[in-house]
């Protein structure tokens, strides 16, 4: 079985008007992303603010998603918790709605042991029997997937590829040596993208490229025909990446995306937005760049 993407995913934002979720913004937000080379689609992510989204927003939105990418790229639903019993239900659902696949991130919080990950992933992946992306990022969780824990898991069907969001490239290399290449890893940094295209990672799941998509597709491109050319554009897209590490994602950028009309700047508490001068900054460093191409 083939990769389910290869390239650049994004992890779409969420729009709000009022506190409630602008499904207008988010359709046209998904249509700009299509039209702009994106691999795949990621909905109700960290980056979507899933963690303050009701089931129901969270279906809606996955609706939406499917609806619009209408099969040109797969569409992945975030799916995991801190509950496997949670988890499994809103697999079920996103299976029912259409979705290509889930991403399942560690347990938070009450966490668990290496054989917790097992039993946690595996029963999930059983129940509802679709492909799955193991999300690592120990920062929020607590916790990280061992690199033989990985090893283990990749042996399910179901589970076929790897987010990792640890920006430790010996992490990365021990994963890559102890799996096939059957299965996929994907950065979870755009800073370090570029370099973990280079080590054997099949792609990115971005956050920039919800402004930036085109970019990050292309620098996926050259990093595997021309590598100087891919590097030039990691080193101009670097500085905003900067900026957008300036705060908790995804604060940095829905100023981007409302700057580019797709939506307002809100985001759900307890998450606040940038002031007023930070959101200059930012905005200028992106009208800048785009100025420049």
């Amino acid at each position: 079985m083939g990769h389910i993407f290869t390239g650049i995913g994004v992890a779409v934002t969420t729009p709000f008007l009022n506190n409630k979720v602008d499904f207008d913004s988010f359709k046209k937000h998904l249509e700009f992303l299509l039209k702009n080379n994106v691999q795949c689609l990621v909905i109700n992510g960290t980056t979507g603010e899933g963690s303050t989204l009701s089931l129901e927003e969270k279906n809606s939105l996955l609706e939406i998603a499917v609806e619009t990418a209408a099969g040109k790229v797969p569409v992945i639903a975030g799916t995991g918790s801190n509950s496997t019993e949670a988890s499994i239900i809103a697999s079920k659902d996103a299976k029912a709605i259409g979705v290509d696949g889930l991403m399942l991130i560690t347990p938070y919080y009450n966490k668990t042991s290496q054989r917790g990950l097992i039993q946690h992933f595996t029963t999930i992946v059983d129940a509802v029997d679709m492909p799955a992306i193991l999300y690592n990022v120990p920062a929020r969780t607590g916790m990280t997937i061992a690199p033989e824990t990985v090893q283990t898991l990749s042996t399910h069907k179901n589970i076929v590829g790897l987010k990792d969001a640890t920006s430790d490239f010996n992490y990365f290399s021990q994963v890559r040596l102890l799996t096939d290449a059957s299965f996929a890893i994907y950065s979870g940094n755009d800073d370090t993208a570029l370099a973990s295209f280079g080590l054997g990672g099949e792609g990115l799941i971005s956050v920039a490229a919800n402004a930036l998509p085109n970019e990050y597709q292309t620098m996926y491109e050259r990093s595997l025909d021309n590598l100087d050319e891919a590097r030039a554009i990691h080193y101009r897209l670097y500085p905003l990446v900067t900026l957008l590490g300036n705060d908790v994602n995804p604060i940095p950028i829905k100023a981007l995306t409302a700057h580019l009309g797709f939506g307002n700047y809100e985001l759900r508490l307890p998450l606040v937005p940038l002031d007023e001068n930070e959101q200059h900054k930012l905005t200028q460093e992106f009208d800048a760049l785009k100025e420049s191409e």
